[in-house]
């Protein structure tokens, strides 16, 4: 019987619009032009002489689209990491990654890309739970028991009104909502986020607090009672009030040259980031590997979820916002939304071979975003994860950031340049794509 749905970055000239959702999405460089090794040594490519011009080469002849010349590359802090993939006879995968100026040391602030980690946890965490009876449809219900904390005990976006992690997945792979992860977050705990991926080798992560709500760091280190209900009412498990006792190595992550403060004083320092979230781009990069193609990574570091599990992440993290009839989104949330790798702001009409898997955010200037891109008709693929700081006046919460005449123009056309990279590039053996084609007509 099928489950019981959810239950209680474009040219100068062009004009873009903020990708930040309302009340719901977050609104020194070493260059490296050696390979990444995504795979034991047996399975990687390597070509020394093009892993040395590759960026030289792709940055200068593009430099028309990109909108800058590459000496400005380091200034506005540019981070690419792109992986080949080739195939072999038998449709087997190996990988060249390529990475420009990543370093796990240099912070950045990333938005709302920690949610992809948060997603696959919860997914992970249900794996735990299996003897429990739960699944990512059972009605979830966050409590209260500290304060800055809120309950959850219905959701009008699902057909019966109750909620569910499977529901709070798709709010945050469609339209990257902030009150979904908060959701996640309190159901997995601050302790379990960190050591889970600390476990994993993503050892310079840090998620510590909830998203678009201000509360203290003692505040997000508690998280909310969470009970879980079968379809009939049935009280299938209680977990209590988390507080997460872990000390965490002391940071020393700054930003710009000035901010605007609660109060909306301006202070001439750098802003203090020491206590917000941190993913660095590597890793950000590795763990959308690690759900698209779990074989491109240790089996340390993949998230232990069920492959009908990995499929659904897959599925709505590719999928459009007029797709989902639950949640329903109105046009405000076009098609390209989020998808800044390849369509940065544009509102065109998608192109319909195109599917692109990713996970981007925007805050504080800083524009993300690690996408997976296919072409099921020019057969087509690759990794793509890139990063740019658009806070070219270096203060910060001003609400003055060069999203639309920098970032999304840059993310847009280095997603089209790597694709053209692509569509140049001779492969011994085309990729079978079938493996990522999903029904999104199916209402699950």
């Amino acid at each position: 019987m099928r489950k019981i749905h959810c239950v209680i970055a474009i040219f100068m000239g062009l004009l873009g619009v903020n990708c930040s959702t309302p009340r719901h999405a977050e609104t020194a460089p070493v260059t490296s032009q050696k390979p990444i090794n995504t795979m034991p040594a047996d399975k990687i490519e390597t070509n020394n002489n093009v892993n040395e011009t590759f960026f030289n080469r792709l940055f200068s002849g593009n430099e028309s689209t990109l909108g800058f010349v590459q000496s400005k590359m380091k200034a506005y802090n540019i981070q690419v990491i792109y992986t080949q993939i080739n195939r072999d006879a038998l449709n087997n995968p190996s990988f060249i990654t390529y990475s420009y100026n990543t370093n796990p040391a240099a912070y950045y602030y990333p938005a709302s890309t920690v949610k992809l980690p948060i997603v696959l946890l919860a997914l992970q965490k249900l794996q735990e739970l299996k003897l429990k009876n739960i699944d990512k449809y059972s009605s979830m219900i966050n409590d209260v028991g500290y304060t800055g904390q809120t309950a959850t005990y219905n959701d009008p976006n699902t057909p019966d009104g109750r909620p569910c992690i499977a529901q709070y997945i798709k709010r945050i792979l469609l339209v990257s909502d902030n009150d979904a992860f908060n959701r996640l977050y309190e159901f997995l705990g601050q302790e379990y986020i960190n050591k889970e991926l600390h476990k994993k080798g993503y050892a310079s992560a840090q998620i510590l607090h909830r998203l678009d709500v201000y509360l203290t760091a003692d505040e997000n280190r508690h998280t909310n009672p969470i009970r879980f209900y079968d379809t009939s009412g049935n009280l299938l498990y209680e977990q209590p009030l988390q507080f997460n006792r872990s000390k965490y190595v002391k940071r020393n992550d700054i930003q710009g040259d000035a901010f605007y403060d609660s109060k909306h004083v301006l202070q001439q320092r750098p802003m203090d980031f020491s206590g917000k979230n941190r993913l660095d781009l590597e890793s950000l990069n590795k763990i959308l590997m690690s759900v698209v193609m779990p074989q491109s990574v240790q089996s340390n570091q993949r998230f232990n979820i069920s492959e009908e599990d990995r499929k659904f992440v897959l599925k709505y993290m590719s999928a459009y916002p007029a797709e989902s009839v639950y949640p329903s989104y109105d046009k405000s949330y076009y098609d390209t939304w989020v998808k800044f790798l390849y369509y940065g702001s544009d509102k065109t009409p998608v192109e319909k071979s195109v599917r692109i898997f990713n996970k981007a955010g925007n805050a504080y200037g800083q524009l993300i975003d690690a996408a997976y891109i296919v072409d099921f008709d020019k057969k087509i693929e690759f990794f793509l994860s890139a990063t740019i700081n658009c806070n070219t006046d270096g203060i910060l919460n001003d609400d003055k950031y060069d999203y639309n005449s920098l970032g999304f123009p840059f993310m847009k056309n280095l997603g089209r340049a790597i694709y053209k990279e692509e569509q140049n590039r001779r492969k011994k053996y085309l990729p079978n794509l079938d493996a990522f084609h999903f029904n999104y007509a199916d209402g699950d």
